[in-house]
């Protein structure tokens, strides 16, 4: 099973692998054909259930649907979980959908017209805007990147999303959100993805509501291709994976297939902070940290002072090296940012809430259950290269897995240092 690849097309979503997976995928989701790869490698039927304890936009459930395997999701980022939600969820009527949103759109084409507002940008309006622009609470509007969606743009997505409040059909309302998702971050917001977020060129307008029904189309037709598999069971809970056997059966696990984050620097809570904050996931502050204190910590921007996740690898000999060696480094560099000054600890908080994550897993696992983890190295922390594949095969070893494999799946080039960093598949084995 160890298969390399080198090209960064690897994760590209295949034409044939489209359905269903786009309709709201992060930029760097591993692929489709990874899931096929492993539920073919372990042997899996009818009988088992699929785990992905950090099942982000749902890659691995979508595709066990499609395979019609039963599946199960645990995901506390909102969003992604949404995401997720929808994505597995194919009973919905596709007529029913696009009903429902042609209405919704007319009707909030017709109130942004009455503000002097076209959704095309490109129709030039008759009069001006004869309403005050809609804006974000200021507590909201806070948690944005600055200028993440231009004011006409956030005008129509906030008038949208008052249409479809009123216009509620509980059964849609996770499409349709979903699909407003998608249509702000890939059509209307000035944001772009390489990998982390940030802002690209300026849009003074784009459209939103046009867009998003046609969103909303491409998943009706997505849903009347796949409705034949409605009824393979999958379940997606809003939980922490370190606390993974709270949301499951003790020994009803057959196989693990996820991708769980890197240490790295990079937030995941902020790759979603448009929809989640448009949504009306996440408000302020507060409810910003809640969230991330549900994730493991992979990076400097979601640790706090009371975090003890390292206690889990205080014993762990590389895992205590890597820190100890980052610290040093940092401190010859002469770096001193606070953020800097974290690189350290939360390694060892990254490391310690997998292994917390791997032992609170056991008892969900039926003996002889297999895993694969989709993890990649890292030099992210000062250059110092962390091999996260074979540190994660021993913390699993040490709480009482086997160690099948560690499957090259494709290699890169860090930036900063020039040298090739393995993204692999670390496969385990729970003996019971």
């Amino acid at each position: 099973m160890a298969t390399a690849f080198s090209s960064p097309s690897i994760n590209a979503l295949a034409v044939a692998d489209r359905a269903v997976h786009d309709w709201y995928r992060f930029v760097l989701s591993f692929p489709p054909h990874l899931v096929r790869d492993y539920a073919g490698h372990f042997d899996l039927g009818v009988n088992d259930l699929v785990l992905d304890p950090f099942c982000g936009t749902g890659t691995t459930l979508v595709e066990c649907k499609k395979l019609g395997l039963a599946a199960a999701g645990i995901e506390c980022n909102p969003v992604p979980h949404l995401a997720s939600l929808a994505k597995t969820d194919w009973t919905v009527d596709p007529n029913r959908l696009v009903e429902h949103a042609a209405d919704v759109a007319l009707r909030a084409k017709a109130r942004l017209a009455i503000d002097g507002v076209e959704d095309n940008p490109f129709i030039a309006t008759r009069h001006a805007p004869s309403a005050d622009l809609r804006v974000l609470p200021p507590e909201a509007e806070a948690l944005l990147l600055s200028n993440s969606l231009s004011p006409l743009p956030m005008h129509k997505a906030l008038v949208l999303l008052d249409v479809l409040a009123e216009c509620d059909d509980p059964l849609l309302r996770a499409h349709e959100q979903v699909a407003l998702a998608r249509t702000l971050v890939s059509v209307s917001s000035n944001l772009r993805f390489g990998p982390e977020v940030g802002l690209g060129p300026i849009k003074p307008d784009a459209p939103v509501v046009t867009p998003w029904l046609s969103a909303i189309r491409s998943m009706a037709a997505d849903l009347t291709a796949v409705g034949g598999l409605a009824g393979v069971p999958t379940v997606v809970h809003r939980a922490d994976a370190r606390e993974a056997l709270a949301a499951l059966a003790p020994a009803s696990v057959s196989a693990v297939i996820t991708s769980p984050p890197y240490p790295n620097e990079k937030d995941y809570t902020r790759t979603t902070r448009l929809e989640s904050v448009l949504l009306g996931f996440t408000r302020c502050k507060a409810e910003l940290r809640q969230l991330k204190g549900q994730l493991v910590r992979s990076n400097t921007r979601g640790v706090y002072r009371d975090d003890d996740d390292d206690g889990w690898v205080r014993d762990h000999g590389e895992v205590q090296r890597l820190a100890d060696e980052i610290e040093r480094r940092r401190i010859e560099m002469g770096k001193t940012s606070g953020f800097e000054r974290m690189y350290a600890r939360v390694t060892r908080l990254y490391f310690g809430g997998m292994a917390r994550h791997l032992a609170e897993l056991r008892p969900a696992l039926r003996p002889g259950a297999r895993l694969a983890y989709v993890v990649g190295d890292q030099a992210s922390y000062l250059r110092v290269m962390i091999r996260t594949g074979s540190i994660l095969a021993d913390l699993a070893r040490g709480l009482g897995y086997d160690v099948e494999s560690i499957d090259l799946f494709r290699t890169r080039l860090a930036t900063a240092t020039r040298e090739q960093l393995r993204e692999e598949v670390v496969v385990l084995r729970w003996p019971g």
